[in-house]
């Protein structure tokens, strides 16, 4: 997998420009800031079948029915710093669903962590047979 912030996706990605939601004023009334970014995975011409396939597997829960991925950003006052905003979330989020995992290499537990699981046990074993009452 190469970098996939080397890729050019601005040219796939559509943005909507509408209106904030909360505290603001008139402000927020007056300016459309809040950026709607839409991005077509399978129409995409920039991702290899793999990586689509991956992506689609990864954000199942975020693509909707035309499978676009929606990102939404409203944190800043202006338009522009709110897509630049949008836009790094959309690289966060493909980077992190073709991030591949190490596989775990099985290793057997030493001497001493296995002794010191087994004192653990008789010790708390022993305080339980100790809060048992005997009235014979």
């Amino acid at each position: 997998m190469n970098n996939i912030r080397n890729r050019n996706f601005i040219s796939e990605i559509g943005f909507i420009a509408t209106r904030s939601s909360g505290p603001g004023g008139q402000h927020v009334n007056k300016v459309s800031s809040k950026i709607e970014l839409r991005f077509s995975i399978s129409e995409s011409s920039l991702l290899t079948p793999e990586e689509k396939e991956r992506i689609l597997w990864r954000l199942k829960n975020r693509i909707n029915n035309k499978g676009e991925i929606i990102i939404t950003a409203q944190e800043e006052r202006s338009q522009l710093k709110n897509k630049i905003l949008a836009i790094e979330k959309f690289y966060q989020l493909i980077e992190g669903a073709l991030k591949t995992n190490k596989a775990r290499k099985a290793t057997k537990p030493t001497q001493s962590s296995i002794a010191k699981r087994i004192l653990n046990k008789k010790i708390t074993g022993e305080k339980k047979r100790l809060r048992k009452k005997d009235f014979l």
